[in-house]
């Protein structure tokens, strides 16, 4: 073989040995696969933050004071930071949305807080007052959204309510006294205590139930829908409902247009802020596939956002530019939430507010055009 055919064949090898590899496509089994595992971390980092919730509130009604409470309080601000990124798998009938499923006991509102405990100028109002209604997981269960969907009797907003008490203040949130637990310093404050207690304990089990659908190698939920031919379909409508119809719609435009607290999502402890931006980034952590837990560690994998990328790059960076954008949007608004709403359309907090509303209604519809791309003919983005 003479010298430049050697030549000529070693730069082919070479080149074949360096060319790029081209990635086989992403399979939408390992997208649900991965889906799955996002679920599982999310849930369970929300329920290991509410059992440290637990055991505060445990030790608030053992010593009822002012330090006590305030570390009861830093525990539900905490444990809600994990909640509102799990809002992403909502929306599609999955266990937490089921016919029997424990949403509304979770994450119901908004809430009359007169139907739970006094109120100014109503200083008997509500089933803790209520010496005939008996105080048991079975009653307060029965009661909640009993005769209005704003009679909430258990979840995260009827413990942040008997954490923080009505929010009178526009310049922070409510301030219940720690001395509403203590016996001699309060009327039922042994009931009060005996409330706190049973709806803190019941979101504890009621998030224990979601991990435990979510469980791998098991015969629960997270079984059948990996096996699920509409499981994509499912997890875009998830984000596309969250993106539209709840967060930018029924969380914020409906607070944005009443301009009143009694419309924003976490009004006792002035967290509504905290909230949006969880579920901002609860969207974007199910379509980039990754999601950081609790304890610093970071699940990555096949994502929505590769499935689509195969099909149409540009709709897949779009969507991902949109979101990037939303929670940054989300991360500018500034507490309180209930102040940011109100005044003039040009005021600086209405501005904030309505630039996240319109950056979920864009990336909302990038997931219409992302679906539409995967043969999906039809995305609900609408509650």
């Amino acid at each position: 073989m003479s010298s430049l055919r050697r030549l000529a064949l070693a730069a082919l090898i070479g080149g074949a040995l360096f060319a790029p590899v081209q990635a086989d496509p992403v399979q939408p089994q390992a997208v649900a696969d991965h889906y799955a595992s996002l679920v599982h971390a999310g849930y369970s980092d929300t329920l290991a933050a509410a059992k440290t919730l637990q055991q505060s509130i445990d030790a608030l009604l053992a010593n009822p004071n002012e330090d006590t409470l305030t570390a009861a309080r830093k525990a539900w601000l905490a444990a809600r930071e994990w909640y509102g990124q799990t809002e992403a798998f909502r929306f599609y009938g999955g266990p937490i949305d089921a016919e029997d499923g424990p949403e509304p006991r979770i994450n119901a509102w908004p809430m009359d807080e007169a139907y739970v405990d006094y109120v100014k100028g109503k200083n008997k109002a509500g089933i803790v007052n209520n010496p005939k209604a008996k105080l048991s997981r079975e009653v307060l269960v029965s009661l909640n959204e009993k005769g209005g969907e704003e009679n909430i009797s258990t979840g995260w907003h009827a413990i942040e309510f008997l954490l923080w008490g009505q929010d009178l203040n526009k310049a922070g949130p409510g301030a219940r006294p720690a001395s509403d637990f203590v016996d001699s310093k309060a009327n039922n404050a042994e009931r009060r205590r005996n409330y706190l207690k049973i709806v803190s304990d019941l979101l504890v089990d009621d998030l224990t139930t979601l991990v435990k659908a979510w469980e791998p190698n098991a015969d629960n939920y997270r079984a059948r829908f990996v096996q699920d031919p509409q499981a994509i379909s499912k997890m875009l409508t998830g984000l596309g409902v969250l993106s539209r119809g709840e967060l930018a719609g029924e969380r914020m435009e409906v607070a944005l247009a009443s301009q009143s607290q009694e419309d924003e999502h976490s009004c006792f402890s002035d967290n509504t802020h905290r909230d949006i931006v969880g579920n901002a980034r609860g969207i974007q952590n199910v379509w980039e596939g990754r999601y950081q837990r609790a304890d610093g560690s970071r699940l990555e994998g096949p994502s929505l956002r590769q499935l689509v990328a195969d099909k149409d790059a540009k709709i897949a960076d779009k969507v991902s530019a949109d979101m990037a954008a939303s929670v940054s949007a989300a991360e500018a608004i500034q507490a309180p939430f209930d102040r940011e709403i109100v005044g003039r359309d040009d005021a600086p907090g209405r501005k904030r507010v309505r630039a996240v509303i319109d950056a979920l209604k864009q990336q909302a519809n990038g997931l219409v055009q992302a679906a539409k791309a995967l043969g999906i003919k039809r995305l609900n983005t609408k509650v």
